[in-house]
């Protein structure tokens, strides 16, 4: 594994797993209590717009916040493969987001999220934060993946778009989970210019439901 310090300060390590080689990103909290490892979605890498946030607000909160590269994006591919690889590369970097000695939160937006889901009861995460979870393919709600949410059996936190196209707040079905809800959001948690509410404030849901959530994990 090597590390190496990035230019905005975050200091990035790659890991090697048995599905190639990934990348972490820390942004460090002074004094840390929890590490929150994020996973990104199929369609992008950590430099969403949910996970920049996060990694921006959550340090001065005491969560060291650990952005995760799937190994398939470090190697430049375009498409994401199939969810046990998915699975095989978040649990190969496992042990280096546990390194710091802290509770760690497994989470990620999209198919970030559902790996997160898949994987936390048996790598031991302290909890759970989906970030718009896609409960099914856009217009297929006979395709649901509740199950893997359902069965995260950790503490969960998931953060919807209003109106994401892969499963709307009103869609979900109950369970131990809390669920915020971003007015307006999509699946990407833009907000269209004719919105009540700023793309800012947008943001501002996310971050601070789960600044108070984060808080509140013992």
């Amino acid at each position: 594994m090597t590390d190496v310090t990035d230019v905005t300060g975050a200091d990035t390590e790659t890991v090697e797993t048995e599905a190639g080689t990934a990348r972490v990103t820390w942004h460090r909290a002074r004094e840390p209590r929890l590490v929150l490892a994020l996973g990104h979605g199929a369609g992008g890498g950590i430099e969403a717009r949910d996970l920049r946030a996060l990694a921006a607000a959550l340090p001065a909160h005491g969560v060291t916040v650990a952005l995760v590269e799937q190994p398939w994006r470090v190697a430049g591919k375009k498409l994401a493969p199939a969810p046990k690889t998915l699975d095989a590369g978040w649990r190969g970097v496992w042990p280096a987001v546990c390194a710091p000695g802290l509770p760690v939160v497994a989470g990620g937006r999209s198919a970030g999220a559902r790996v997160a889901c898949r994987t936390a009861a048996g790598l031991g995460a302290h909890a759970v934060l989906a970030l718009s979870f896609p409960l099914h393919p856009p217009g297929k709600p006979e395709k649901s993946r509740a199950a893997e949410l359902l069965g995260a059996g950790v503490p969960t936190l998931v953060v919807q778009g209003g109106n994401d196209p892969f499963g709307r707040p009103a869609e979900f079905p109950d369970g131990p989970h809390e669920l915020v809800e971003v007015p307006h959001g999509d699946h990407g948690f833009a907000v269209p210019g004719r919105a009540a509410l700023t793309q800012d404030e947008a943001v501002a849901v996310l971050t601070d439901a789960v600044v108070r959530w984060t808080g509140g994990l013992g």
